[in-house]
């Protein structure tokens, strides 16, 4: 599998067209994806929705697994 970049708009506060809500939630997620993909992790607009939504509070950490269980 070839690396594949990815898709950060700082400027629209969006990855993978999933928008945030301010530039440090962003970059925090952009570094959290980044980092697992060196590890083979092979982010959707699903994921990223879902991991923006856990580091907004909308989903509480006892909800996470089970939500991203329905993710894929």
């Amino acid at each position: 599998m070839a690396y594949k970049p990815l898709e950060i708009d700082r400027q629209n506060l969006t990855i993978m067209g999933v928008r945030f809500s301010d530039i440090d939630t962003l970059n925090s997620a952009a570094n959290a994806i980044g980092s697992n993909m060196f590890e083979g992790f092979e982010p959707t607009p699903r994921l990223v929705e879902i991991y923006r939504d856990y580091r907004e509070g909308k989903i509480p950490s006892g909800g996470f697994i089970e939500t991203l269980r329905g993710a894929v």
